[in-house]
């Protein structure tokens, strides 16, 4: 570290391990623990009480609002101690409380944050979960383990999602819905029990900048698998026949052939 390369700046009350390794810039505040094998990128800063488990590697310019608990052991009986890993990206905000778990050795091992997501006060990434960029997750929504995430997905306060589900992207879930199935991309899911599509997230794709016509063929996907009254497998016909013109409609026909869960239907 040369002498124009801030060094790190860490509070006397905090401890940090002879195995973390700290990037430039870092500050790590009162009362925080960084534990052995853990390696932060330039920039990024911890509030006070954070707590920081290894194997996890974070990126540069994070930001930590205090109590975080970041790369905790798997909350998972079958978990034995095996090495298991978490990795975050670049640019995140972590608001006060939040948890995110390492992965498990059944589930692949790790448990991975993308680039410039916002993770508001008390919400929950479990272990062997996967989350994309440019997400939103509101206070106190929660992913079980082995969820799937895409880009740009909003979950609003409260909403909970069951294991193995995935959440394509672009996608909404809106407050309090209890997600139990997969949400293809571009949908919105509201409450009522478990959550039920309710539409596509057609303000939040007019945001990123997508056009009326490519909104058009996503609307048209949506009516022939949710309000046509068609099968699953005449509706998946008539999507192959839009995503002919659509490479948004083949994306969202993709995904609903890849799944695993039952569909969110």
């Amino acid at each position: 570290m040369t002498s124009a390369t801030p060094a790190p700046v860490i509070h006397p009350s905090a401890v940090v391990e002879a195995g973390a390794k700290l990037g430039a810039g870092v500050q790590v505040g009162a009362f925080c623990y960084i534990g052995n094998d853990v390696e932060v990128g330039d920039g990024t800063s911890f509030g006070p009480h954070c707590s920081v488990q290894g194997p996890t590697r974070i990126g540069r310019d994070n930001r930590f609002h205090g109590h975080c608990a970041i790369g905790g052991e798997p909350q998972d009986k079958k978990y034995a101690g095996e090495r298991v890993e978490l990795s975050i990206g670049d640019r995140n905000v972590f608001r006060e409380f939040c948890t995110v778990n390492r992965g498990t050795g059944g589930g692949g091992n790790s448990t991975s944050v993308g680039d410039d997501n916002w993770f508001l006060a008390y919400t929950h990434v479990a272990h062997d979960c996967h989350v994309g960029n440019h997400c939103v997750f509101s206070n106190n929504a929660t992913l079980a383990g082995h969820v799937t995430v895409g880009d740009h997905v909003i979950l609003s306060g409260f909403a909970g999602i069951h294991q193995f589900c995935r959440i394509g992207s672009h996608a909404f879930v809106g407050m309090g819905a209890f997600v139990n199935g997969d949400v293809p991309p571009f949908l919105m899911v509201a409450q009522e029990g478990y959550g039920k599509p309710r539409g596509i997230n057609s303000e939040g794709l007019k945001r990123r900048g997508f056009d009326s016509e490519r909104i058009g063929a996503i609307k048209r996907a949506y009516r022939a698998l949710y309000m046509s009254g068609a099968s699953l497998e005449e509706a998946r016909a008539r999507l192959a026949d839009i995503a002919n013109d659509s490479a948004d409609v083949r994306a969202f026909l993709d995904f609903i052939e890849s799944g695993e869960r039952p569909l969110l239907r």
